[in-house]
């Protein structure tokens, strides 16, 4: 090897050598100190494509969990208040049970008429005051059935009409009376944007709901679910059981309302939406229906009787309706957390820092860079040899 004085390539090559060392020393201590395998995108730029998108998926998750959490309270608030309707209106039939016997006289009547009375603008009074960050919940909350003649009429042996999701907008039954090419009976269901076709052959004892008992028609991609009845079950229409083609060209009316609608999911889908609906449960209204009830004679007591039943119906119907979506919520609140735990694995699998990894590549670089800065001295030194020569 030639003797140079000009050019030192023992020293460049040393040098490069301890540039090396001394970048891959740097990306480690950046590493072992953020605890982050990328801390830029030139560091792995698939991996932070990849792992920015988890990490919006993550938080569109997290905040559906507290979305669900505050529904729940919404939910509670909202059942809490009808239980104390409800109790106000066991109290109530208490009443007309009393005022309904001969043992009391019509003096006694008003007294008993002046507490009643007055438990019916109670629950006018706790119907208006249930809020929810300013919001009032059982007035009417959210989409829910419209409920004058037209929907009334929606068919013989309709017991039940129940919304979950139903966007606002009239809905128009397509029940054809006769089988298709393979015996099935089908019942359609649509708004003109979206239809269902479900088949209820399998459902119907021939071609009607059997005596006595009651069967579910859920569409549940437009969620609505209607229950048909057989004869003996009282119905919304005229009271006899449901026969294929009954419901044809009949409606369903699916009113606007404000509220109801809880984001559960991390996207933009009908799926990642609960809704709620809750009646009207004032009781002047028309659920109830307790506005002209009163006990100040035998004859209205024994009447209002039935009237209190019913609204106690209505009530539990309600209250039952909230507790089936209070147990949705927390279903959907158990498998989002183990989403967000999977999904957080994920991303800390490509974007955290090995430590015991980074800490080995660590030790190394250092030892390298140590070494080639002593390489580089000895490099250094090698020119001098010339001088000997020149002695």
């Amino acid at each position: 090897m030639p003797l140079r004085i000009n050019n030192n390539i023992a020293a460049l090559n040393s040098g490069r050598h301890l540039n090396a060392n001394n970048r891959v020393l740097k990306q480690k201590l950046e590493r072992l100190a953020s605890g982050l395998r990328i801390n830029r995108a030139a560091d792995d730029a698939a991996g932070l494509s990849v792992s920015e998108g988890m990490r919006a998926e993550l938080s569109g998750l997290r905040q559906s969990v507290k979305n669900s959490e505050q529904a729940t309270n919404l939910i509670m608030t909202a059942e809490g208040s009808l239980n104390e309707i409800n109790a106000i209106m066991i109290r109530m039939r208490e009443l007309a049970t009393q005022a309904s016997s001969s043992t009391v006289n019509d003096s006694n009547r008003e007294s008993i008429q002046s507490e009643f009375g007055q438990l019916t603008q109670e629950i006018d009074r706790i119907a208006q005051a249930t809020t929810y960050n300013n919001q009032i919940l059982l007035t009417g909350f959210g989409n829910r059935v419209k409920t004058d003649d037209t929907t009334a009429d929606v068919s013989k042996g309709a017991t039940n009409i129940k919304i979950s999701g139903a966007e606002a907008g009239t809905y128009t039954f397509d029940d054809a009376s006769t089988a298709d090419l393979a015996g099935q009976r089908h019942i359609t269901l649509g708004n003109g944007t979206v239809t269902q076709t479900i088949s209820i052959g399998t459902i119907l004892d021939g071609n009607k709901v059997a005596t006595g008992t009651q069967v579910v028609a859920n569409f549940d991609r437009l969620g609505i679910v209607v229950t048909l009845s057989g004869n003996g079950v009282e119905a919304l229409g005229d009271g006899t059981e449901y026969s294929d083609g009954d419901l044809d060209g009949k409606l369903i009316e699916v009113e606007e309302a404000t509220g109801g609608s809880f984001q559960v999911g991390a996207t933009d889908s009908d799926f990642n939406r609960i809704d709620v609906s809750v009646s009207d449960m004032k009781a002047t209204g028309v659920n109830l229906n307790l506005a002209g009830v009163a006990v100040a004679s035998i004859t209205g007591a024994r009447s209002a009787i039935t009237s209190v039943d019913q609204a106690i119906t209505v009530v539990a119907q309600q209250r039952g309706d909230l507790g089936a979506f209070q147990n949705r919520l927390n279903f959907t609140i158990a498998y989002t957390e183990n989403e967000i735990e999977n999904i957080q694995a994920s991303e800390a699998s490509i974007r955290d820092a090995d430590i015991a990894a980074e800490v080995t590549g660590f030790t190394r670089a250092q030892i390298l860079s140590q070494a080639a800065t002593a390489m580089l001295a000895q490099a250094n030194v090698i020119p001098q040899n010339a001088l000997a020569l020149l002695q």
